[in-house]
């Protein structure tokens, strides 16, 4: 009985294929379908840096690589609707100066928290599948804006770093005094990955510029709306927001798009 069920539910979505591919079809035929890859620059990053961060003394650039598929459906007028996925990297590795910054470390196997005055380094490690749900507006047959919501599911993730040059006051600002070096075994290292976010949603806007019939230029800027870390997560005392600006080249495959 149980394999007769499964063969009937097969049999009826083999009757309703073909009517799902002619309806995709309908709604598809006037669409745009665009291929996107370039480079995304940012990092993570409370609103407002807080006081116990002094200074930023370094930002390395990441392989922050994206490209995915997008297709454009007019709705109205020069009023669209943009969809699609893209597979994107946001990641960061900073150096920045802190006092009193509540820390949780392990130095010499033994795990310290408390408050660190010195330097922090941090490596942060995002590749996600996203989703954008966005309206477009084209202000002519060349140049295209579009914004709205978008939704990550993360692939891979990594938070982690070392306290370095300083020290840490265990407990409270007037606890024990810890002194932090520079190598492996005098600072102390962190990893937060396990507290990361496996969703993560924001909104976007960006820009399509075409320098010809099918090649183009855009440019954008995402901006998370939850914290990376999941939301029990206290060690980070200040929420930290993905912030990422994009730029690359757009390939319009083909101004009707057919299954």
């Amino acid at each position: 009985m149980k394999r007769f069920r499964h063969i009937t539910f097969v049999a009826f979505c083999l009757l309703l294929a073909p009517a799902s591919v002619v309806e995709a079809q309908r709604w598809l035929g006037d669409a745009t379908l665009r291929f996107r890859a370039g480079w995304n620059v940012g990092g993570t990053s409370p609103v407002g840096l807080p006081a116990s961060i002094r200074s930023l003394n370094t930002y390395r650039l990441q392989p922050n690589l994206s490209f995915g598929l997008v297709v454009d459906k007019p709705v109205a007028g020069k009023w669209g609707v943009e969809t699609g996925l893209v597979f994107e990297g946001k990641g960061m590795r900073t150096d920045a100066t802190v006092k009193n910054y509540h820390m949780d470390i392990i130095r010499g196997g033994q795990e310290l928290e408390g408050r660190f005055t010195g330097g922090v380094t941090t490596l942060v490690r995002e590749w996600m599948f996203t989703v954008p749900v966005q309206a477009t507006y084209a202000l002519s047959h060349k140049f295209s804006i579009h914004g709205g919501p978008y939704f990550s599911v993360l692939t891979s993730r990594g938070f982690c770093g070392a306290a370095h040059n300083g020290y840490l006051r265990v407990g409270n600002p007037t606890g024990v005094k810890v002194e932090l070096g520079s190598d492996g075994a005098t600072s102390g290292n962190y990893d937060f990955s396990d507290h990361m976010r496996y969703l993560q949603w924001g909104l976007g806007v960006g820009a399509d510029w075409y320098v010809g019939p099918r090649l183009g230029f855009y440019a954008g800027l995402n901006w998370g709306l939850n914290g990376i870390h999941h939301s029990d997560f206290h060690t980070i005392e200040q929420t930290l927001y993905p912030i990422f600006g994009s730029i690359g080249f757009t390939y319009k495959f083909k101004n009707k798009t057919t299954l």
